[in-house]
């Protein structure tokens, strides 16, 4: 396969590898997807975003804390899409909030009485009004997209493109980083716009050396 042309030289943007075992091709389940873990953080990716919508919260617990113990040693961080609750039982190093999840605001504001400001908090962006909104709530990053056409986004609405993320990357001082359709080919593109960085499914999930690829000068 065409393996695209490496990012601009310098930048070394967050590589964040958002799961979804039921999307795996040969063995949709949990040991396939711990493997699949493995040799990210064997690969040298930056955040892991455990996102099992399905599970009920003992399972996803037990997932997360299998996914930290991958992680042991490394500079992996492993986070926990939507389940603040099961972030904090599995002793992860944060939460990635959706549209639909807690709002960010309230989850800092327990950050903030917890006196654990070392936990993570991310947001899901739509619009430069939401990444805006996300940072003044106490974000640590945002995602924005779906920056290119993909099958998981759609419910999101048609891609926003690169000039929108460029928008949204200049409008705030948090990192974002891009998502939704974030391939090899169009990696650099983000980056170029401003991105502190990639998240992805099928990326990471589907092309095992994508990591070391885009850690190319």
């Amino acid at each position: 396969m065409d393996t695209g042309t490496p990012l601009p030289p310098g930048r070394k943007p967050i590589l964040c590898y958002v799961t979804d075992r039921l999307a795996l091709k040969a063995a949709p389940g949990t040991d396939a997807l711990l493997a699949g873990i493995r040799n990210a953080v064997t690969a040298g990716v930056d955040w892991i975003q455990i996102r099992e919508k399905d599970l009920e919260a003992r399972a996803l617990v037990a997932l997360v804390r299998l996914a930290l113990e991958s992680t042991r040693g490394t500079g992996t961080k492993v986070l926990v899409n939507d389940r603040l609750d099961v972030a904090i039982a599995a002793g992860a190093a944060g939460v990635h909030l959706g549209e639909t999840s807690l709002p960010v605001e309230r989850v800092t504001e327990w950050r903030r009485s917890a006196r654990l400001m070392d936990f993570q908090i991310g947001a899901s962006c739509h619009s430069t009004e939401a990444a805006k909104a996300a940072q003044r709530g106490g974000a640590d990053y945002i995602f924005f997209g779906p920056v290119f056409s993909t099958p998981s986004k759609i419910a999101f609405g048609p891609p926003q493109g690169i000039e929108r993320l460029r928008e949204v990357c200049m409008a705030v001082q948090i990192p974002v980083l891009a998502i939704g359709g974030v391939n090899l080919e169009n990696a650099s593109s983000c980056v170029e716009a401003g991105a502190a960085g990639i998240a992805a499914i099928r990326l990471f999930q589907e092309v095992p050396e994508a990591v070391v690829r885009l850690r190319e000068k």
